[in-house]
């Protein structure tokens, strides 16, 4: 039979479960990766953001395209992390992979487009 989501979340993330729950120390260091990530992928939008310019009709369409990744990784990962459990960790790190994955775009357009 086929597994669930929330039983395929459980075999993926449990185990980081057991990990961070062993130490304060193991707890903060996945803190601290999820707010690095989170910085690394916000001034990743913003450096590329402000690269590409003013709005115009060109440029907004790249804008929008990156809103809507941001969206989609959001909800991508709504669906796989579990909510049972270390949901505040999980939505720093949501949060950190659709800005990631949004500058990312961002940067892959500027060097398309602008260079």
């Amino acid at each position: 039979m086929g597994k669930s989501s929330t039983e395929i979340s459980n075999t993926i993330f449990y185990p980081l479960k057991t990990w961070a729950e062993e130490s304060p120390g193991n707890w903060n260091m996945l803190l601290g990766s999820g707010f690095v990530l989170l910085l690394v992928g916000l001034i990743l939008s913003y450096v590329y953001y402000k690269k590409i310019g003013k709005p115009d009709e060109r440029t907004n369409q790249i804008h929008l395209k990156s809103a809507y990744i941001v969206l989609w990784g959001v909800i991508l990962c709504d669906i796989i992390f579990p909510k049972e459990y270390m949901w505040q960790i999980f939505f720093l790190f949501k949060y950190s992979l659709a800005f990631i994955a949004s500058g990312i775009y961002l940067a892959v357009r500027y060097k398309k487009d602008f260079s």
